[in-house]
């Protein structure tokens, strides 16, 4: 089991592929999770996409509406991309499908880090094919599917490294 200290906190990272729709939700949806179960101060939590397209721009207008109707706030997030360095800071990082993870292990030119990289969806209840679609192309009804898988993995997640890191101890 992982020790940290309460000084030493979880450092957690979500990836897609713009950071403008499902990396940023991720963000948002667990910071909210972690904020109401009074953790924030045990996690830093953070987004970030594959690609440099929409770097410095907020996430998806239709991300944040629908986010915003389920009381999950995406303010102040701008997309950044990916770094190599990103594979040494985070104790986790969750991509959002298959070519993620690809683009990610790809930065790990020597084999490093492998073990902190895992699809998201790996802790789904209801898995489905392991990734988070893109709703970027779609419609409404593809950001509300993005937002149900997000808000029922994350919740699933946050209890996983809750008992991982024996945080319940100091939330009693």
């Amino acid at each position: 089991m992982p020790s940290n200290p309460p000084s030493n906190k979880i450092k957690v990272l979500f990836v897609c592929l713009g950071n403008i729709c499902r990396s940023p939700l991720a963000e948002g949806v667990f910071r909210h999770l972690v904020r109401e179960r009074g953790l924030e101060d045990r996690f830093d939590i953070d987004s970030a996409g594959t690609g440099s397209w929409h770097v410095g721009e907020p996430p998806d207008r239709r991300m944040r509406e629908t986010a915003r109707r389920h009381g999950v706030p995406l303010d102040g997030q701008r997309a950044r991309q990916f770094t190599a360095r990103d594979l040494e800071h985070y104790d986790h990082i969750f991509v959002m499908d298959r070519d993620n993870l690809h683009d990610v292990l790809f930065l790990d030119r020597e084999d490093r880090y492998g073990n902190k990289v895992r699809l998201f969806r790996e802790f789904d209840p209801e898995p489905g094919d392991y990734q988070v679609p893109d709703p970027y192309y779609g419609g409404a009804q593809g950001f509300e599917n993005v937002f149900a898988i997000v808000e029922r993995t994350a919740r699933t997640l946050l209890d996983r490294l809750v008992a991982e890191y024996d945080l319940d101890q100091t939330t009693a």
